[in-house]
């Protein structure tokens, strides 16, 4: 019948138009595309400076460039005068006598300068005034032969106070004898160690890291030179007495 040959197939129906609608929408989006990508690689238009805007921007980029060398001339040859911050600059070999000696106006007695074995040597030596607690003081660093260390403190002027302050949160932990002389030995909170005593009038502290027998060796060598330095000073005021009279 001819209603037979004239019926169609529902998707057909359907999805003709439909298709037909999305092949055109992909040929649109694939044009977008492609415009958009000739925009993205399209070299963008070169920027042109007039005159004065060339002279400004070069002379902008010169002034840099001479305020950086301006300051490298200034900064390196800072940096290589100085010595790299290694063990050997410290190792310094102080005149100790020759400072004391400089010192012995100021202090009014002669500073200790104690005569050591071969092998030890100073990294510092001064004489310290002007501090707030009025109490001046000699001071002088010593490195020993097996590279351990020793502060030498000394002054004729010490009260409790600046005593405190010097030994600092060390506690006693005993006495040691040394050269015939009774120190007190303290022990600090980093491990150095402290020994303080008092020698014909002065106040001696001793500290470091270095060993104890190595403390003895100083502290030895510290009597034996306050001592012999005592009596130099007794037979100056005895001449000059007699010069006087």
């Amino acid at each position: 019948m001819s209603t037979q040959g004239e019926e169609r197939d529902p998707r057909a129906t359907a999805d003709g138009p439909q298709a037909g609608h999305d092949a055109g929408s992909g040929t649109r989006q694939a044009d977008e595309d492609a415009r958009l990508e000739a925009e993205l690689n399209d070299d963008a238009p070169p920027i042109t400076l007039t005159p004065n805007q060339a002279k400004r921007a070069s002379s902008s980029a010169r002034g840099m460039l001479i305020a950086t060398g301006a300051t490298l001339a200034v900064v390196l040859p800072v940096y290589f005068l100085n010595p790299t911050h290694t063990a050997e600059t410290y190792q310094r070999d102080i005149d100790v006598p020759t400072v004391a000696r400089q010192a012995a106006g100021d202090a009014g007695y002669l500073p200790a300068s104690p005569e050591l074995p071969e092998g030890w040597s100073s990294n510092y030596a001064r004489w310290v005034t002007g501090r707030s607690d009025d109490v001046d003081f000699w001071e002088v660093g010593f490195l020993t032969a097996d590279t351990g260390f020793i502060q030498l403190t000394q002054t004729d002027d010490a009260n409790p106070t600046w005593t405190a302050q010097r030994i600092g949160d060390a506690q006693v932990s005993g006495s040691r004898t040394i050269g015939g002389i009774d120190w007190d030995l303290l022990d600090a909170a980093n491990g150095d160690t402290v020994l303080s005593s008092e020698i014909d009038g002065s106040t001696v502290i001793l500290n470091g890291g270095a060993s104890l027998a190595e403390f003895d060796t100083m502290g030895e060598a510290v009597i034996e030179d306050v001592r012999q330095n005592a009596v130099e000073e007794a037979e100056r005021l005895s001449s000059s007495d007699t010069d006087g009279a």
